[in-house]
């Protein structure tokens, strides 16, 4: 696998290969019935892969929940996953950060997701496929990837870290209402908003290094002073420790996937995002 992020020719190349496990993780209006990307199976994260227990969108689910979710889709520990969404770029990465949070490295997302998929003019598929054998996937949870509410809190007024929100600027700048009733409109005080539609072309792909680079030295330049990674050596300094922020902890993905592109490392995922920040509360709001 070349690295966090795979294009349609590498996947055409490698589809069916043995252990290659490829998942639609489409939310949402975006989903579909069916995985239409020959042999795929649904990264099902409005349903199993998401808590049943939490009164929020979209959180982690437990290690044992998450592991039995994903022997059933077939997964073996030494496989590879392949992971896209309907929409392009959009819930896909939500996926890929799961699985690297409990422990599972060997895993992509797809540049541009089944439009991309389509566009080549690749084969797709009409109905589900069969039972997977089971796989004998097991969750190892790595701290620190996952952060709550107290430790958002902290780096906000941390000068060595940067809270970025993922979503568009209207909301974050509480223009106009939460698509969630019951959340308050605007953002964290400090938080840098950087929509994770702006790390994209034109076609829906994800920018080149250089790009991501330059988009993430923009929006931490109104709030760190800190270099991004290809300067952080040549200066002796050190980058931010990034935590990303967004309506329920999927588009924030899409930064923390397109921060791990650009180079930075030290990265976390606010899993309740706005829709836990956003509740009436004592978190404060701008």
């Amino acid at each position: 696998m070349p690295g966090p992020l795979v294009d349609v020719a590498w996947l055409a190349a490698h589809l069916g290969a043995p252990g290659l496990l490829v998942c639609d993780a489409s939310v949402g209006a975006h989903r579909h019935d069916f995985a239409a990307i020959p042999g795929a199976r649904l990264f099902d994260l409005d349903g199993p892969l998401s808590a049943p227990d939490s009164p929020l969108p979209h959180t982690m689910p437990t290690p044992e929940q998450f592991q039995r979710e994903l022997r059933g889709l077939g997964l073996g520990g030494t496989g590879t996953v392949v992971l896209y969404d309907n929409a392009g770029l959009y819930s896909a990465a939500r996926g890929w950060w799961m699985l690297r949070a409990m422990g599972f490295e060997r895993v992509a997302v797809l540049d541009g997701g089944l439009p991309a998929w389509t566009a080549a003019g690749l084969p797709e598929q009409s109905s589900p496929p069969g039972p997977a054998e089971p796989g004998d996937f097991t969750a190892r949870p790595r701290p620190g990837m996952l952060v709550d509410s107290s430790v958002v809190l902290a780096a906000l007024t941390d000068p060595e870290a940067a809270v970025l929100d993922a979503r568009a600027a209207e909301r974050f700048e509480g223009l106009v209402p939460e698509p969630r009733p019951g959340l308050r409109a605007g953002h964290m005080p400090g938080a840098v908003n950087l929509p994770f539609t702006t790390l994209q072309d034109a076609s829906g792909l994800l920018l080149r290094p250089e790009a991501l680079q330059a988009r993430f030295a923009e929006a931490l330049r109104t709030r760190s002073t800190a270099p991004p990674p290809g300067a952080a050596d040549a200066a002796g300094g050190t980058a931010p420790r990034l935590l990303f922020s967004c309506g329920s902890g999927v588009t924030a993905c899409v930064l923390a996937l397109g921060a791990t592109v650009a180079g930075y490392r030290d990265l976390a995922v606010y899993d309740g995002s706005w829709s836990e920040w956003g509740l009436p509360s004592a978190l404060p709001v701008a």
